[in-house]
């Protein structure tokens, strides 16, 4: 793959061996876990985790750089598509019994969204993920309710899991730089919602309608997206939770979402 299409994809590869350390040491592998790489490029990452978990699953898609990953007796290379890969099937693959699923990758910009789509929907089967990402979706991904950068992403994510910033990385630790900073962040999954949600479906149905019009009240972007049960009930509803319709959706907590959900999904189905 020449340097011009990763550029186009996002793709900067890691050069920096103090950064990859850091990475590592974050990880905190051991040799009972499973390690899933993504994008394992060069292996910079690579051998510093076949140093110390008990497997690592390196998924690369560009054939010419999979080939050049080498072969160690606890390395598992696969050529595949972050994107697509069955993240659920890494359990099975753990050295031990009491062993962890951890996920390590520098994500590629143009493609991160699809692949921490893919990574929230096998949680279940995951523990803990530490990633690199643009510095934006990292800083979107930890933001706290009543800023600019809060939103659907934020809640969802917060919902399912104890995340944190744990470093930035200059456009110098990269080849080729980005435009852009990095940052690594870390996500460990919990075995509950942080808040009780009965039903998970609707709480994303709420997120998203809330955010999809940043400028609008709640009470409006909620009746744009419940045109059926009419202002009244949604109103009433907001009221139930105890949630001033004229909020925004930034300034709401998980346990105000949680609130909403429960007297909204209510309302619909007596509807």
């Amino acid at each position: 793959m020449s340097a011009s299409r990763r550029r186009a994809l996002g793709q900067h590869f890691l050069a920096d061996l103090g950064v990859a350390r850091r990475i590592v040491e974050a990880v905190g592998a051991t040799v009972d876990d499973v390690v899933c790489e993504i994008g394992a490029g060069p292996g910079a990452l690579t051998g510093l985790l076949a140093d110390c978990a008990g497997r690592v699953v390196a998924l690369e898609i560009d054939p010419a750089l999979h080939a050049r990953l080498g072969a160690r007796s606890n390395l598992d290379r696969r050529l595949a598509d972050a994107r697509h890969f069955a993240y659920d099937t890494l359990r099975a693959l753990r050295p031990a019994p009491a062993g962890r699923v951890l996920v390590v990758g520098n994500l590629p910009y143009s493609v991160s969204k699809p692949i921490l789509q893919r990574l929230f929907e096998a949680r279940a089967s995951l523990d803990a993920l530490t990633l690199m990402l643009q510095r934006e979706v990292a800083e979107r991904l930890v933001a706290a309710p009543g800023g600019k950068v809060y939103g659907a992403l934020s809640v969802l994510w917060q919902l399912w899991a104890d995340l944190t910033l744990l470093f930035t990385v200059p456009p110098g630790a990269f080849r080729p730089p980005p435009a852009v900073e990095s940052a690594v962040v870390q996500a460990a999954f919990r075995p509950a919602p942080r808040v009780p949600v009965a039903d998970g479906a609707a709480f994303v149905r709420v997120v998203k309608a809330a955010f999809a019009h940043r400028r609008k009240t709640l009470s409006n972007s909620l009746r744009a997206a419940w045109p059926h049960l009419g202002p009244d009930q949604v109103t009433t509803a907001l009221e139930a939770a105890a949630v001033e319709g004229s909020r925004r959706a930034e300034s709401l907590s998980l346990e105000d979402f949680a609130r909403i959900t429960r007297f909204l999904e209510g309302h619909e189905r007596a509807w």
